[in-house]
């Protein structure tokens, strides 16, 4: 999306999407994604400030390594059982592969540094972004540092939400809130029609490394402050191939990762949103890529 050498005032992200139905490329009917990542026009304003004012230059980015973030995956559930949640280990390395793919070619990779398993239905089914269930669940589970990645599965009961995230400006905040909360169903062979393929985690993470969603701030102003992603008016549902809500170039960005197109649909990062990352985990994080 275009972005303009001077910060303006810049819209939050639409995080929760229309409960219609909607029609995909194939004529079937699919169920928007919900993403619970959001983030209001006074911080966005204040952590591009920041960034802008401390991020390393781009030759430093650019000569870094390679660099492999340890992942602790934290499994909640209502009881033992597989469709109560407990996720089994297959599962937990097939997503770790997704997320491995998403992020091929960037530089930035994830292994599984060790899981837990807990069983607590209140979790499972009421965590979400502003619960006291949440800040439980996170105070009692999570591990590291700014640079390990905490992924926590859940039920997300009745919300329809299949992910959220906290962004890498936030860490310094509020530590312990850092990380990524997910729909168990969402990972590789999953229950959940259409977004079963592992791509929900790749989404947040891309969160969670800095990204913004591609129709931030819609058609005006810096939007999601990578200049190769082209505008976007609101978020995409299904794969709606051609779509274009935009005057400016470029058709809408709907194999982004970082759009709300079905598993399917999603394929890529751009050279553009992968600079902003290197950047944002190098200041944030303390990861250089």
């Amino acid at each position: 999306m275009r972005f303009s050498a001077l910060l303006v005032f810049i819209g939050a992200s639409v995080a929760i999407a229309s409960p219609v139905a909607i029609t995909g490329a194939a004529n079937s009917t699919v169920t928007p994604r919900r993403c619970g990542t959001t983030i209001s026009p006074e911080k966005l304003i204040a952590a591009e400030k920041h960034f802008q004012a401390n991020k390393p230059t781009q030759a430093l980015v650019e000569s870094a390594a390679a660099a492999t973030i340890p992942v602790y995956m934290h499994v909640i559930s209502e009881d033992t059982t597989a469709a109560g949640g407990n996720l089994a280990d297959s599962a937990i390395a097939a997503q770790i592969s997704a997320l491995n793919s998403g992020y091929s070619g960037s530089g930035l990779s994830f292994s599984l540094a060790g899981t837990t398993r807990t069983v607590n239905a209140d979790w499972f089914n009421n965590v979400d972004d502003t619960s006291a269930q949440q800040d439980q669940m996170k105070s009692a589970l999570r591990v590291g540092g700014a640079s390990t990645l905490n992924l926590y599965s859940v039920g997300f009961t009745g919300s329809g939400l299949l992910g959220y995230a906290t962004f890498p400006s936030s860490y310094a905040s509020n530590p312990v809130d850092d990380g990524v909360v997910f729909l168990f169903s969402s990972v590789p062979g999953g229950s959940t029609t259409d977004y079963n393929e592992g791509k929900t985690v790749t989404h947040e993470v891309g969160h969670w490394v800095g990204l913004y969603h591609t129709f931030q701030g819609g058609c005006t102003g810096s939007g999601d402050f990578v200049s190769d992603t082209p505008a976007e008016a609101s978020p995409a549902s299904g794969c709606p191939t051609g779509r274009d809500t935009c005057s400016t170039t470029g058709v809408d960005p709907i194999h982004n990762y970082m759009d709300y197109s079905i598993d399917s649909c999603m394929t890529q990062f751009t050279a553009g949103q992968i600079t902003r990352f290197k950047s944002q985990l190098a200041t944030y994080r303390g990861v250089t890529v």
